[in-house]
């Protein structure tokens, strides 16, 4: 299997259910009055992108944040207008990324200061894909200095990895080199300068970045 350099890296939010669920009031207030009805999406660009092991750092009005486990999409071949039942051909594997997020509480606009400082996109090594099967049996698990404190099920999400290539797809064409993540779940640990976080997926990968203050550096 080939694999492409990255590209661009796009997010998606509230894919799964209990971080739908526990934004959903936010979503029946103005402007929008109503629930999305298709993908919600982000990117985050090459600033963020970081390697396993390379340290976050936070400035220091950043006290914490919020570590993002997700599962990466890498793609074989071009991705336009893909059905579902095609979607998962286009896949040449998955990695594990940690979506670095600062905490925060606006939901009504593109969430680029909190998701988009330098280093906040730390992608494993590598792109899992023999022996993966359906997406939806892995399970994401979080965790700092060595303990998991959260986990989450790819069988939680409201649109499988199918649906979310083919429902993205269907308007932006996504490429080899490209990255689509499927999604962070509600609940996930933060984390601290001098924590070390990780996020890993069984028979996927693991990767691990320690947390450290701009100024002590």
């Amino acid at each position: 299997m080939t694999y492409h350099p990255t590209r661009t890296v796009v997010g998606a939010m509230f894919e799964f259910q209990g971080a739908w669920d526990a934004a959903a009031p936010t979503m029946a207030r103005e402007p929008h009055l109503r629930p999305p009805v298709h993908p919600v999406l982000y990117i985050k660009p090459a600033n963020t992108w970081a390697s396993d092991g390379a340290a976050v750092m936070l400035p220091g009005d950043v006290p914490e944040v919020e570590v993002g486990a997700t599962l990466g999409i890498a793609f074989a071949r071009a991705a336009s207008r893909v059905r579902v039942e095609d979607a998962l051909d286009c896949v040449a594997g998955y990695v594990v990324v940690n979506d670095v997020t600062v905490p925060h509480t606006s939901l009504l606009r593109p969430p680029m200061k909190p998701k988009c400082r330098d280093g906040f996109c730390p992608v494993g090594e590598g792109r899992a894909a023999a022996g993966v099967g359906d997406p939806a049996r892995l399970v994401l698990r979080a965790g700092i200095n060595g303990q998991v404190l959260a986990q989450a099920p790819l069988a939680e999400l409201r649109r499988d990895v199918a649906r979310l290539i083919a429902d993205v797809s269907d308007f932006m064409t996504l490429a080899p080199g490209d990255l689509l993540l499927v999604g962070v779940p509600a609940g996930m640990p933060r984390a601290r300068p001098g924590d070390t976080m990780f996020v890993e997926i069984e028979g996927v990968g693991r990767v691990e970045n320690p947390v450290r203050r701009e100024d002590l550096a």
